[in-house]
């Protein structure tokens, strides 16, 4: 901690402390009670021998001597007073008294005129108090300290040579990065932009799920840039009192104003760029005047040159129109969830720094996480490492990579948790009922894995990869055959246990999302092409109250629940007929499952190929025979 934080952190406390014991000084003198005593009053009691405490202070320049003390009967805070005449007689016949009672007497000196140490002491507390006042009144308001009285100061911070984030340290995102270099290349050169009479985007939002880099994105154009980069969240706009939020983006725009040309990333912009006008019993006035201020700053009568907002959001939906019209976020850029090439790129890079087995291939583990957002792949590393270090290995292997993935997709492992013979032999049949649903279905995905571990809610799982990596369009039948797939655990549990159990439940609940999506959605029932439905994200309460988007009447209701019931029990009945068709097998991989516990793909490979060959050879003896 650097020296001049810490003055700043103890200063206050020291004054403070000075502060408190000065008071105390004070109100302890000021309880003292003092007892103005006559000459006749002072010599009654010094020859009564009642004066126990005597000091006697010549004071020449008022021709007195000023005498004070304690009585015998005076309370700890009590004492007397007197002033008699600056004469030798007097003064004499009290100190012979005094002898006589061996009374001790102090005698001061002549203090003279008045002492400008007494004046300057007396003027101490009053001094100290003032400064202590002045400096917390001049901490509340200072310039972007976050002060207590600092409302309306900007909290966005700033980073003067953009941070040393750079491209390099971006994995993927080919084409946004190409979105963004115009950013770039028009803070280094505005000029070449300028003779041309292009005006650059002021403002690019980058839009995507969570975790897939957006914010990282951001800094890595302001490194490349080696810009002044200004950095915030929605959030801190927003404040108890109505008026603080535009008060602080005015404040905002004038500090990076001075600093142009430069960045400003405001993160989660959706907490104050919602839609206005929303929500039950109306909106929000201390949000939307922020807003309203925004919109103002950004492409209003005032011009702001050289300033390039960039802000990220992964509700795009909710955001206000005029947010989103061109002159305020020009262009739209979309960080999509990674591929396979850049989830291979993007491990190569949280892959520094941590030692790897030789079995560990960075290509296979991103074959094998589709869907995995950047910030998933650096935890799945993470969590490895932490689990090589916990089995004191030298070097994280795959079984590390296998294990962290399980623990990131269903949770960790509930080893100590009992579980009965019954229950495993159920669990096992309907993985199984799974698998050999994939195995079987021309367009089913791949398995990679069956395990009957209990991890998080689930009693196991059975994870199934797809053979080609597509996030575009999907066909009626692979949406039929996952539906199928979905449903195989519970017709596994029926044909070989005689027994449902509540195991299926969240498979249905997939199941029966997609055929409702498929009738309502994508027009493929014989309710034909029509958008019966469309889902929505809305989270205003005045605005979606009942949180349905119907667009069909009663009746038409009563055909798409005819058509969703039609397609899971066609879906059902197929599913019946396969795992039927190969109850060899199915009873071969959940005994194998049951014995082992995990069996990987490799395993179920080998199981399958027996299986195949097994069915071949009986087929062959049966035709000779």
């Amino acid at each position: 901690m650097k020296k001049n934080n810490i003055i700043k952190i103890f200063a206050p406390y020291v004054m403070l402390l000075c502060v408190v014991l000065i008071t105390m000084y004070i109100f302890n003198r000021n309880n003292v009670v003092i007892h103005e005593l006559n000459y006749n009053e002072f010599i009654t009691n010094l020859t009564g021998e009642a004066v126990k405490e005597l000091e006697v202070t010549p004071k020449s320049s008022e021709s007195v001597y000023l005498l004070s003390g304690k009585l015998e009967d005076y309370k700890k805070n009590e004492s007397f007073k007197l002033i008699v005449p600056y004469t030798d007689s007097v003064i004499e016949k009290i100190l012979t008294e005094a002898n006589t009672q061996q009374l001790e007497v102090k005698v001061n000196k002549d203090p003279g005129s008045i002492s400008w140490i007494s004046i300057v002491l007396e003027f101490i507390p009053i001094l100290l108090i003032g400064g202590l006042s002045f400096y917390l009144i001049r901490v509340m308001l200072s310039s972007g300290k976050g002060g207590t009285l600092d409302f309306g100061r900007s909290r966005a911070k700033l980073n003067q040579d953009g941070g040393k984030t750079t491209f390099k340290d971006v994995a993927g995102l080919n084409e946004e990065k190409e979105e963004v270099k115009e950013l770039i290349d028009f803070l280094k050169s505005p000029k070449k932009f300028q003779k041309l009479g292009a005006r650059i985007p002021k403002g690019v939002l980058l839009v995507g799920p969570p975790g897939t880099g957006k914010t990282l994105l951001a800094k890595a154009v302001a490194g490349e840039a080696k810009v002044p980069f200004y950095y915030i969240s929605g959030s801190d706009f927003v404040e108890l009192f109505v008026g603080v939020g535009a008060s602080r983006v005015r404040d905002m725009f004038k500090q990076a104003k001075q600093t142009a040309p430069c960045l400003i990333f405001i993160d989660e912009i959706d907490a104050v760029g919602r839609q206005r006008g929303t929500g039950l019993g109306g909106g929000h006035d201390e949000r939307e005047q922020t807003l309203n201020q925004l919109l103002t700053e950004m492409d209003g009568f005032g011009a702001n040159e050289g300033i390039i907002i960039i802000a990220a959001t992964n509700r795009p939906d909710v955001l206000d129109p005029a947010l989103l019209r061109p002159g305020r976020f020009d262009r739209q850029v979309t960080v999509n969830l990674p591929d396979v090439k850049e989830r291979e790129a993007i491990l190569n890079v949280h892959a520094k720094g941590k030692i790897l087995s030789e079995d560990v291939k960075l290509n296979h583990i991103a074959q094998r996480t589709p869907g995995y957002s950047g910030a998933d792949l650096e935890n799945l590393l993470n969590e490895a490492a932490l689990l090589a270090v916990r089995r004191n290995k030298e070097s994280i292997s795959m079984d590390e990579i296998d294990e962290a993935s399980d623990r990131v997709l269903m949770g960790p492992a509930k080893v100590s948790r009992k579980v009965t013979e019954f229950e495993k032999r159920v669990v096992s049949y309907h993985e199984s009922g799974h698998a050999v649903l994939g195995i079987e279905l021309p367009n089913g995905d791949e398995v990679h894995k069956i395990t009957i571990i209990p991890r998080g809610m689930a009693g196991g799982y059975t994870q199934m990869l797809p053979k080609e990596e597509r996030t575009m369009i999907m066909t009626k039948d692979e949406l039929l055959q996952k539906i199928t797939c979905y449903l195989g655990g519970r017709v596994s549990e029926e044909l070989f246990i005689g027994e449902i159990s509540t195991g299926a439940s969240d498979d249905f609940k997939r199941a029966t999302h997609i055929a409702r999506s498929m009738v309502t959605e994508y027009g493929m029932s014989d309710l034909g092409p029509m958008q019966l439905e469309h889902r929505s994200g809305e989270v205003f309460l005045g605005r979606d109250y009942t949180n349905t988007n119907r667009n069909y009447s009663d009746t038409v209701a009563l055909e798409i629940d005819k058509e969703i019931r039609k397609i899971i029990d066609e879906c059902y009945q197929k599913a019946k007929d396969i795992l039927t068709k190969n109850k060899e097998l199915v009873e071969i991989l959940a005994n194998t499952v049951s014995e082992k516990e995990t069996i990987t793909k490799e395993e179920i490979e080998e199981i399958v190929k027996e299986y195949k060959s097994s069915n071949k050879s009986k087929k062959s003896k049966n035709i000779e025979e």
